[in-house]
């Protein structure tokens, strides 16, 4: 245990966060770990770094939000999900770094910086394959040793740094690489592609055929002359009495390849867990443009934001933040957009029910809320009464005078109660 307990004292920061002191000295780590990023399978397939591309400008570009019991915080916490993640980094690129890592390596990892007290004060990607998760055996705790060239530099506890990865085996720490999955299908691609800018560099091929009484001298000549002019003409030659030629031309059939990047394509849909039609594969379907992004976020976003959720509402909140009502939440709402006429009558819905009130409609839309009185009330048709209103309150339209006007009258007085 007495390693153990050294290690534990590498990350309690209570030098107002200096990344040196007793026990422990990082400061060599500048531009070296922190802010980098895995690029070894991104430069191998082009279809590869469409599909991360995507999710990985998807992730970073969607809002994510500090609550509490439902309502938005703005905090120096909520700045490093939202502003900068630390002094060198934004949150965009932040989010964008770690979802590149795992989706290659198949982990992202981050280490938190921590002030004196414990709160967190930067975000520092970590590249995949300097962090690895490893379990003390004396109480089955984990941590992540943090190494370079090689070298620990320091075993942290598992609060200390957000991890994020692809599906994992039952027993394994670590998520498993999209790339390693796909690896004999970019290869059988890779030798597809490389076999057919083969083909296509050849030159076309010749059997020269001539009579027995050719003389030696004759043959080489012509044999320099066909090659002249086949190398100055383009395959044109002239064939000279004694001499035949039958020509080989490069069978190159562009379908192959075509029939071997559509199946490539389906592989890494299914291996990244994509609609095909988002890699530019066109698909014989009759669904819809919003279907797709509703398939999409739900099967493919939906677990990869809850799972970023989990890490920074465990690791950058207190249980005590936690239990009053404090977590984080990313916004999808603005991929669930509709056009604007189905959004219309969404929110014309919401409104008329009582789901929403009007400023609820302004923030979906990006829209200033109101200060009106009434712009933070919700109605339910009626048509329209706030929803605390007494129903007793609640006006009705009951028959009309004799030049066609109608007669309002309140629920619970009937007619001629009035006097009249």
């Amino acid at each position: 245990m007495g390693f153990w307990s050294k290690v534990r004292g590498f990350f309690q920061l209570d030098k107002d966060g200096d990344w040196k002191g007793q026990g422990y000295d990082f400061e060599n780590w500048n531009g070296k770990i922190f802010g980098g990023i895995y690029n070894a399978g991104l430069t191998s397939n082009e279809m590869v770094f469409s599909v991360v591309t995507r999710l990985a400008n998807t992730i970073s570009s969607l809002p994510v939000h500090y609550y509490k019991n439902y309502e938005r915080k703005n905090t120096s916490l909520s700045n490093l999900l939202s502003v900068e993640a630390n002094n060198s980094m934004s949150a965009f690129e932040f989010f964008q770094k770690m979802e590149v890592s795992r989706d290659t390596d198949g982990n992202g990892y981050a280490l938190i910086e921590r002030n004196k007290y414990g709160r967190p004060i930067g975000l520092y990607v970590l590249k995949p394959g300097s962090c690895s998760p490893v379990i003390n055996r004396d109480d089955n705790t984990l941590w992540y040793q943090i190494t370079d060239d090689n070298v620990v530099h320091a075993v942290v506890f598992n609060t200390e740094v957000i991890h994020v990865k692809h599906i994992s085996a039952n027993g394994s720490l670590k998520g498993v690489s999209p790339l390693r999955v796909l690896r004999k299908t970019l290869d059988f691609n890779d030798a597809v592609q490389k076999f057919s800018l083969t083909e296509m560099s050849k030159d076309d091929s010749y059997i020269i055929k001539y009579d027995r009484n050719v003389s030696e001298q004759k043959r080489k000549a012509m044999i320099n002359d066909f090659t002249k002019m086949v190398k100055e003409h383009g395959g044109a030659v002239l064939q000279e009495k004694g001499f035949d030629y039958d020509r080989f031309a490069r069978d190159f059939n562009s379908a192959d390849l075509k029939d071997t990047e559509s199946i490539t394509l389906a592989r890494i849909a299914n291996a990244y867990n994509v609609p095909l039609s988002f890699l530019n594969q066109t698909t014989n379907t009759s669904t819809s443009n919003e279907q797709l992004m509703i398939q999409f976020v739900q099967m493919t976003l939906m677990p990869i934001v809850k799972q970023y959720e989990a890490e920074f509402n465990r690791k950058l909140l207190t249980e005590h933040q936690r239990d009053s009502g404090y977590y984080f939440k990313f916004n999808l709402n603005g991929l669930l957009r509709g056009d604007t006429k189905s959004r219309t009558a969404l929110y014309q819905t919401m409104i008329r029910n009582g789901a929403a009130s009007p400023n609820d409609i302004s923030a979906l839309e990006d829209i200033p809320p109101s200060d009106l009185a009434n712009a933070d009330k919700r109605y339910i048709s009626g048509d329209l009464y706030p929803v605390d209103m007494d129903t007793t309150l609640r006006k009705t339209t009951k028959g009309g005078d004799s030049d066609g006007k109608t007669t309002q009258v309140p629920n619970n007085q009937t007619e001629g109660e009035d006097g009249s």
